[in-house]
């Protein structure tokens, strides 16, 4: 069985779909049941309708839209992308409710007809699903740590906390997009930013943003420090990019590489902004990680991390650190510790 990471983080959504869908389902099931079912099979029978419902839809959500099929659904306009994924959706649910309700037929020796409480059950499914599928769009469009943070009010009143960041940020990129034109140099972009996220679900990482070709990776507290998961997510993300390399030579002619810089402290996080609401952070922490990167091209190094985070952090087994001058730090009066991270078996 898969225990990465992001087959762990796939379960863990799937179970709690299916149980929200069962339970919501059994409640609304027992409201629209025939007269004088029992109550028991009125649960029942709207528990199975949910999960037989949500069991393909997540699965979709989830695998489905990873695949070469789903990736072009997502190139579709925004009304033809919603409008097929509806329309997979609304067979999906007429498909279940008529499967459910020809496994309960012979509890209530009833035919199966069209009534107005199969109608209210087909809406409600449809309701349910677009609940559903707007979860998963803000999810994939804010990040699900950006979501929780804002439907639970984390952040409405700023707050200190333990941050580690991993800055990615693409190298050549000027270039890059000269020779390749803006819109190829865009689907570029995006081939690259996906391979960053397969790592960041690796390496448990959220994505904070992206910005421009930078990519900004986080984690709370120790995590990603304890396990030495922040230090290998560079080198994840680089093996994800070699996995593709023909791939990307096919389409580009070229394979993107970066520059990482990793440092972890305190920092301020809040909601900001009035029309357009996002959780941001402010502080030192982040503005050294930015420090970091800019440095890293000029120590001619592709990896570099402050001597602070790997005092708290597990260095990886397959991982080395070469300590490097320090840096002087607009803002800071001691200059700043830093390493270079490299495999231990790439060349010195």
């Amino acid at each position: 069985m898969n225990r990465s990471p992001r087959a762990r983080r796939n379960r863990r959504i799937i179970r709690i779909v299916l149980v929200v869908s069962a339970i919501i389902s059994a409640i609304f099931g027992s409201q629209v049941s025939p007269a004088g079912a029992a109550n028991w099979t009125s649960y029942l029978q709207g528990a199975v309708n949910g999960l037989l419902a949500a069991t393909p839809l997540v699965m979709l959500e989830i695998y489905g839209m990873q695949t070469p099929l789903g990736e072009r659904l997502r190139r579709l306009p925004l009304p033809a992308y919603l409008g097929v994924k509806m329309a997979l959706y609304a067979v999906v649910i007429v498909g279940a409710y008529i499967l459910t309700r020809l496994i309960f037929l012979g509890l209530y020796a009833q035919p199966l007809q069209i009534e107005a409480r199969e109608i209210w059950a087909l809406v409600f499914g449809a309701f349910m699903a677009a609940g559903f599928n707007l979860v998963f769009e803000l999810g994939s469009l804010l990040g699900w740590g950006t979501l929780k943070s804002l439907l639970t009010g984390r952040y409405v009143q700023p707050r200190a906390e333990q941050k580690t960041f991993l800055l990615i940020d693409m190298k050549d990129s000027t270039g890059l997009a000269e020779r390749l034109g803006p819109i190829r140099f865009h689907h570029l972009l995006n081939d690259f930013f996906r391979d960053v996220s397969h790592a960041a679900l690796e390496c448990e990482a959220e994505i904070h943003k992206y910005v421009g070709d930078e990519a900004i990776l986080t984690w709370s507290n120790d995590a990603g420090l304890a396990d030495g998961s922040a230090l290998s997510c560079p080198f994840v993300a680089r093996d994800a990019i070699a996995a593709r390399q023909a791939q990307y030579l096919e389409r580009f002619g070229a394979v993107p590489a970066f520059r990482a810089a990793l440092h972890c402290g305190e920092i301020v996080a809040g909601e900001i902004g009035d029309m357009r609401r996002e959780v941001t952070y402010v502080g030192d922490t982040l503005n050294v990680a930015a420090r970091l990167l800019d440095a890293a091209k000029a120590v001619g190094r592709d990896v570099l991390v402050s001597a602070e985070l790997l005092k708290r952090a597990r260095l990886p087994d397959d991982l080395r650190a070469a300590e490097l001058p320090t840096l002087a730090v607009r803002g800071r009066a001691a200059p700043l510790a830093i390493a270079a991270l490299s495999r231990k078996d790439d060349a010195p």
